[in-house]
């Protein structure tokens, strides 16, 4: 699938999640462990911890991952907790994961892999 290379494509109403198949061939494609999780209101949603030595490093990672996700089009939520930061992702318009969500996922990862 080669999500290194993609981009995040806008999504239109009605357009279907990603299957149980779909998204778990999704997430072999991830370098390093995201959890599948249920929303409240929603369905699934990916989330990743990253942990980081302390605050100013929280906040230098999220000010990378602020223009990534302005440049894809494609925006998380974001929760701050002094040296970690949670990355949320999920598709809002259709109410679940599509390959976008993987995709960003993706060059977040690259963020504190590379």
């Amino acid at each position: 699938m080669d999500l290194d290379n993609r981009h995040c494509v806008p999504c239109e109403k009605g357009m279907p999640p990603l299957t149980e198949a779909q998204l778990h061939g999704f997430l072999k494609e991830l370098r390093t462990s995201w959890e599948v999780v249920t929303g409240k209101s929603a369905g699934w949603r990916i989330k990743k911890e990253f942990t980081f030595p302390d605050f100013r490093h929280s906040m230098l990672f999220v000010n990378k991952v602020a223009p990534l996700a302005e440049r894809e089009g494609h925006h998380p939520d974001i929760y701050i907790f002094y040296n970690k930061v949670v990355i949320e992702l999920w598709t809002h318009k259709i109410s679940g994961l599509s390959e976008n969500d993987f995709i960003l996922a993706r060059k977040i990862e690259k963020l504190t892999l590379d």
